[in-house]
């Protein structure tokens, strides 16, 4: 019943929105978990925490899209994406992939995660009471939310996924695209 509800659902929304069509076309392993949303949603401007405990907030990234990615250090599937977010970055600059450790993370659990996952350019940025999380609606780890520049949440795929497989870096230059 839930996968005649899913197919029905994308059904309706690829074809209330010709973008999404083509987008969703695109998507190929991985990505066939992305979830196009019909219209963007909001994202509450949640305060987030660097390794310095200096305050950040997503509103910082607008005029780029953005690549959330919510994760924890003790999330095993966290461990096997991570890197894949780090060579997205490196492979698409123009984006920006903003990983959100949410929940109570150390940060020298977070730098020993980094250095282990070989990560050297992605931000540290902390939600350490899950305010954003929660706001967002992330009932589990990892989560990744595709933003548009305005800061708005256009798609979303629960659990890990190659972040720079070819589908992946598809998926979000045709999104761009059809801004």
């Amino acid at each position: 019943m839930r996968k005649l509800l899913v197919v029905l659902y994308t059904a309706l929304i690829l074809g209330a929105n010709p973008a999404a069509a083509d987008v969703a076309a695109l998507r190929d392993g991985d990505m066939k978990k992305l979830m196009l949303h019909e219209a963007p949603q909001p994202v509450p401007d949640v305060v987030l925490l660097d390794a310095e405990d200096r305050e950040h907030s997503l509103s910082e990234y607008r005029g780029k899209w953005v690549v959330l990615n919510f994760w924890a250090t003790w999330c095993a599937p966290c461990r096997r994406e991570m890197p894949s977010l780090e060579r997205l970055q490196a492979a698409m600059p123009e984006i920006a992939v903003v990983p959100v450790a949410t929940g109570r993370n150390a940060v020298e659990g977070i730098r020993r995660f980094f250095e282990e996952a070989g990560v050297k350019s992605l931000p540290i940025r902390r939600d350490p009471k899950s305010e954003l999380a929660r706001a967002m609606h992330v009932m589990g780890l990892p989560v990744t939310v595709i933003l548009n520049p305005e800061g708005q949440e256009v798609a979303r795929l629960i659990g890990d996924a190659e972040w720079d497989s070819a589908s992946a870096q598809a998926v979000l230059k045709a999104l761009a695209e059809g801004q």
